[in-house]
């Protein structure tokens, strides 16, 4: 039997006088972020920690494309008060034509 649905978000642990809250993950900063590829090819993300994340593309371990391309450099950073927001933003960049995501990378300001 599934537990009951609550309205508050608590989750009941089937231990009487036990309850668990759900964190509000949706809370924590998000960043967008562009990465130089050593082809130079752009490549996009986000992350809600961008050094750890860069971190785990030069070692090879983030992404199936990057890891044929190191190494790779951080061009550009952006924060988002929400994973959603950056979420949506790295959509949209990734949508961008070539020479608009080179004009983000150039903007160095950002990182």
């Amino acid at each position: 039997m599934s537990p009951p649905s609550h309205p508050s978000g608590d989750l009941s642990l089937g231990v009487p006088g036990v309850r668990v809250v759900r964190l509000a993950l949706e809370a924590l900063a998000a960043f967008v972020y562009l990465l130089r590829c050593a082809d130079g090819t752009l490549y996009c993300g986000w992350s809600t920690d961008p050094e750890r994340r860069l971190r785990q593309h030069q070692a090879g371990t983030a992404s199936r494309y990057t890891r044929a391309r190191r190494p790779v450099e951080l061009v550009y950073t952006r924060e988002f008060a929400t994973r959603s927001e950056a979420m949506r933003e790295e959509a949209r960049i990734k949508r961008l034509a070539p020479a608009e995501k080179r004009r983000l990378s150039d903007t160095t300001a950002n990182v």
